[in-house]
């Protein structure tokens, strides 16, 4: 899942369990580029360390910055970046179709993903407009 500053759906690529996260940034990344001109840095989890970084920004003119854990923190550590993500990943779990597995397709899981961020989008959208419309009273 690629997503803004704010944690908002930029583009989603479902994959097998067998295909490796960093083999699907392969795939994820040089479409994000196409549709998203100005994408020019990504902050990816340890997953994606590798030669990805190094080809990322030969290719595709994109820096890829790793967000490490520290090795010398025993414990939780919030991580820098990487809460933006989680917070995502809270955000579609509270879409009851996402909360399980119940698609069998690929493209459908995707949909599904995209159309539930599309509704969170659209509730905090219809809040500011309501919050914007309401006059304030004179007291």
């Amino acid at each position: 899942m690629l997503t803004d500053a704010l944690g908002l759906l930029l583009d989603v690529l479902v994959t097998p369990a067998s295909t490796t996260d960093r083999d699907a940034a392969r795939t994820l990344l040089p479409a994000a580029k196409q549709n998203f001109r100005r994408l020019a840095r990504v902050w990816a989890d340890g997953g994606y360390t590798g030669h990805l970084a190094d080809r990322t920004a030969l290719h595709l003119g994109i820096v890829l910055d790793v967000v490490r854990r520290h090795d010398d923190v025993s414990g939780f550590q919030v991580l820098p970046r990487r809460r933006v993500v989680e917070r995502s990943f809270a955000w579609l779990l509270r879409s009851r179709r996402l909360v399980r597995d119940y698609e069998r397709r690929i493209d459908t899981s995707e949909a599904v993903i995209r159309w539930s961020m599309i509704a969170l989008m659209n509730r905090r959208l219809a809040a500011q407009h309501h919050h914007r419309a309401v006059p304030a009273r004179a007291a």
